[in-house]
């Protein structure tokens, strides 16, 4: 995709940033107004979108090339889901994505209207000025935001308006001191053996049962490297699959599929070159394909099924031939059923396999969505559209859904991790009918262990959800824990992970 100026664009003064908004990141309210002499690059995104996760590397590469000119980067979040619109919540996205400028929340997207803004992200340049000088939807090219900015700042220098020294911005990050950060997904091996993708910590950790570690996988420092379990490095990995022994990974943000090998402990890369690959490719030799934001992984004899949330599918590794192709999903971001390269995926996130059937949470479109592995057809559980989404039971055709992010399968049901809703939903595959397992409709949804006003079963953005000897194990995301829920006993309990 070229980075072209926005053809409907106008130029015009660069709107306000109302009062009393909250300001995250930073110790104080900015506008525009204290901004006058600075090259200003706002980016609007929300917390959910790929495509604006995949923004955050390239705005962190402008940062620090432009951290002594006067060049101020903001975030505003302009929110698409319900849970998505709470300040706490943002403020825990931008830890998780280690972003370290200034985040207004656009309450009611209000600044989004008035820059006239229409999808996400969205990067807008304001001048020193204070005019809108450019305006682009899409993911960013670092080369062509570069070429934007070196000409404001040569411009106004030119013209004695540039501010002889950058503004002094005080940042307030959250800190995370658990044990883990951002646990994502979770697989449980046929021996009781638990691998836990600790994703902000770069690591994953083998367990056992009673959440005693008994390996750490990484070094714990952003990187691409292979190697033995304490030199290999990762970068905010999330799926994490048992297979013949070993543990496969998504490596997330490396865009990578690792293999873990137990026996000889270490790590090796089968997939990806450490880029972000196209939006359209047909795949090939492992380690020369680019792949996108691969987010979990099922498998099924010699095959490992890829989560593509980079681009909207779901891929295939042959563990044999190490080819690794697209299976599911055209590219194109909606819920459409039919052929398996002709339907339409938003951001798989949750695989699981039962039988011939692949279920995958599908979080965009806050659907459940399965793809029969004979008959090649992928179809809808539950799940209507990009924006319809809420905590609804009762049948499939009318049970809403709010970006669930995992899923697990058995012989006549489905757990569903509805991230977004702090819930653990259940669909019954016979009767055709949802119910909520933990977190009720209408209950808070941000459930922090130590809130009294939460349900004693509260959870907080829980992103993935195993079945083991009839105890569901829950990656409990922003309370930065794992979960385990006594099916028997209707008892929810935290797991202690220790030395």
């Amino acid at each position: 995709m070229s980075f072209l100026f926005d053809q409907n664009f106008t130029k015009m003064k660069a709107p306000e940033f109302p009062k009393f908004f909250d300001w995250l990141n930073t110790e104080e309210e900015l506008s525009l107004e204290k901004l006058k002499g600075h090259v200003v690059v706002l980016d609007f995104w929300t917390y959910c979108c790929i495509n604006c996760m995949h923004a955050l590397p390239v705005l962190a590469e402008l940062e620090k090339k432009y951290e002594h000119k006067p060049v101020v980067f903001i975030g505003v979040h302009s929110a698409k889901f319900e849970n998505e619109q709470l300040t706490q919540n943002i403020e825990l996205a931008i830890a998780r994505y280690e972003i370290y400028h200034p985040v207004v929340t656009d309450e009611e997207m209000t600044i989004w209207r008035s820059y006239g803004v229409n999808a996400w992200p969205t990067i807008v340049i304001v001048d020193p000025k204070g005019d809108i000088f450019f305006r682009r939807s899409g993911e960013p090219q670092k080369e062509a935001l570069e070429d934007v900015i070196d000409i404001l700042l040569e411009e106004y220098a030119k013209k004695g308006v540039l501010a002889k020294e950058p503004i002094e911005i005080k940042y307030k990050p959250v800190e995370i001191t658990s044990t883990l950060a951002f646990p994502g997904k979770i697989s449980i091996s046929e021996d009781g053996k638990i691998a836990l993708s600790d994703s902000n910590h770069n690591r994953i950790l083998v367990t056992d049962l009673s959440g005693k570690i008994e390996q750490i996988i990484g070094k714990g420092e952003i990187g691409f490297t292979d190697g033995d379990f304490e030199t290999a490095t990762l970068f905010r990995p999330q799926g994490v699959l048992w297979k013949d022994g070993d543990i496969f990974v998504a490596d997330t943000e490396n865009h990578a599929l690792r293999r873990i090998d137990m026996k000889n402990q270490t790590v090796i890369t089968l997939v990806g070159t450490g880029e972000q690959g196209p939006w359209l490719s047909e795949g090939g030799k492992g380690r020369d394909i680019a792949i996108s934001s691969p987010w979990d992984l099922a498998s099924k004899d010699d095959l490992i099924f890829i989560a593509m949330a980079g681009n909207h599918q779901i891929w295939v590794y042959n563990v044999e031939t190490e080819i690794v192709r697209r299976f599911a999903g055209s590219g194109r971001e909606n819920i459409v059923d039919g052929k398996n390269l002709e339907a339409q995926l938003a951001q798989p996130s949750g695989l699981s396999i039962f039988s011939n059937k692949l279920y995958f949470a599908d979080s965009e479109v806050s659907a459940i969505r399965e793809v029969d592995l004979t008959q090649k057809q992928v179809k809808t559980i539950v799940g209507q559209g990009l924006f319809v989404f809420g905590h609804q039971d009762g049948p499939v055709d009318q049970a809403l859904f709010q970006h669930p992010l995992g899923v697990f399968a058995t012989v006549n049901k489905i757990y569903v991790a509805d991230t977004y809703n702090g819930a653990i939903r259940v669909i019954d595959l016979m009767t055709k009918e949802v119910s909520s397992l933990i977190g009720k409709p209408g209950m808070k949804t941000v459930c922090k262990v130590d809130d009294p006003d939460c349900d004693k079963l509260g959870l907080y953005e829980p992103s993935d959800v195993e079945l083991f000897d009839n105890m569901l194990y829950i990656t409990d995301t922003n309370n930065h824990l794992v979960r385990v829920y006594d099916l028997e006993k209707n008892i929810l309990q935290t797991l202690d992970i220790r030395d």
